[in-house]
């Protein structure tokens, strides 16, 4: 047995003698002293039992050369065996609200899915049931809820099928909130509603200033109100939208959510993010400190406190997870309100992106996607691969202009690992 390439180890100030070890392929986290450390990085006799556990932890490989393999084929055996169909619909582009920093500004308007196009949505859909795949939608927007009748009707046509073919459907649901009333749940639910993924970008006054209705007046307290009223029906996935100058206030909105009676262990997930260029890689002259990197200093920074502070108040937020970009996977497909494929939510409306649509099918996408960007020695002998795969296509296409390297989270994992470790640490001893 060897030991894995894919590993972190960092001391334990407060223990001396005892290490941390991060396992990144599959997160796993252990703390054993520095002795039995040496075993593992020199061959040492092993117990039984501390064998068995490496190896289930993905500490020890029977072969690093062999492992290496298997990470190159990572996405080959996730497709082969995937058993479910994913995409995400924008049922219009409409909005009901002004943000500045939008990120579909440059494409926004009063577009919406036709009745035809919605037909051979179900119909594609339909036709991933009848192979034995179940379906999850995520409806997106624009705000899907102003185009609540469509939705409905695409999700009844879906939950009736699923059970015609023996698959299950859910869809999740991407709305500002502003229309996200106890009725509206109460009423999407029987059809398949799983979560609602909400925006809050902060405290009242920042905003009301970045999250606007279309007149110009504030939406913060319409969309608390209903977060209030339906947090307890469904699972909702808070996130915001933080700039450099405004992102240490953002734990006031968690002691306003907690003053409003929300309850943190009724939440999915809070998770909050820095502002991004748009889709055509502007950024708003108000919204100047947008993150177009991950290894920015200010963007770790931010991640990293307002974490601590999430979890502090005992909300619930992402853990340490393997993760990879949406186009290395077979069954993850974006649908955009006239029937174009994306094979991500951030390239819809760029023409150069687009891979097919529900008419003509789905085309080759290797070469445009630059698909294979992380398979080099580089990105195979990286301790952080199984937690990025080459990161966020849209980034390196805004630096370059093209999907032409990958976006390396070196810098940022090198900086953050650690902590977030050691936060995901304090919240299982809570």
């Amino acid at each position: 047995m060897e030991l894995t390439h894919y590993h972190k180890i960092y001391p334990i100030p407060d223990k001396p003698g005892r290490l941390l070890l991060v396992a990144t392929r599959r997160c796993s986290l252990l703390e054993l002293s520095e002795a039995l450390w040496d075993k593992l990085c020199n061959g040492g006799e092993l117990t039984q039992k501390e064998l068995e556990t490496f190896i289930r932890l993905g500490v020890l490989v029977e072969s690093r050369a062999d492992e290496r393999e298997e990470m190159r084929g990572t996405f080959d055996t996730i497709n082969s065996s995937s058993r479910r169909f994913e995409v995400t619909a924008a049922l219009t582009l409409e909005c009901n609200l002004a943000c500045p920093y939008c990120f579909e500004d440059p494409f926004r308007g009063r577009f919406v899915m036709s009745a035809e196009t919605a037909g051979l949505l179900v119909q594609l859909l339909c036709e991933r049931m009848s192979a034995g795949l179940d379906v999850l939608v995520d409806f997106y927007g624009g705000e899907a809820l102003m185009r609540l009748d469509l939705l409905r009707g695409i999700a009844a046509r879906l939950k009736d099928a699923a059970s015609l073919h023996g698959v299950t459907f859910a869809f999740n649901l991407f709305s500002n909130g502003v229309l996200l009333t106890r009725n509206v749940v109460e009423e999407l639910l029987p059809l398949g509603l799983a979560a609602v993924r909400t925006t809050l970008d902060g405290p009242p006054d920042i905003h009301d200033a970045q999250r606007p209705f279309v007149s110009g007046k504030g939406s913060f307290d319409v969309i608390l109100k209903n977060l209030v009223s339906v947090h307890d029906i469904v699972a909702l996935d808070l996130g915001g939208n933080y700039t450099c100058e405004n992102y240490r206030r953002f734990p006031e909105l968690l002691d306003i959510m907690l003053e409003a009676g929300i309850d943190p262990a009724r939440l999915k997930g809070v998770d909050f993010s820095p502002v991004m260029p748009k889709a055509d890689g502007s950024v708003s002259g108000d919204f100047g400190s947008a993150c177009a990197c991950t290894g920015e200093a200010w963007v770790i920074e931010a991640n990293l406190f307002l974490r601590d502070e999430i979890i502090r108040r005992g909300f619930p937020t992402s853990k340490l997870q393997a993760s990879a970009c949406m186009i290395e996977f077979a069954n993850d497909i974006v649908v955009g309100y006239d029937g174009s494929f994306y094979k991500c939510p951030v390239f819809m409306g760029d023409q150069e992106m687009r891979v097919g649509s529900l008419a003509e099918g789905i085309g080759d996408y290797r070469q445009s996607h630059n698909m294979d960007v992380w398979k080099s020695d580089e990105c195979l002998e990286c301790a952080y691969l199984p937690l990025c795969f080459g990161g966020c296509r849209f980034f390196r296409k805004l630096k370059s202009g093209a999907i032409d390297g990958v976006d390396c989270r070196r810098t940022m994992l090198d900086a953050s690992l650690e902590r977030i470790v050691r936060q995901d640490l304090s919240l299982k001893r809570q």
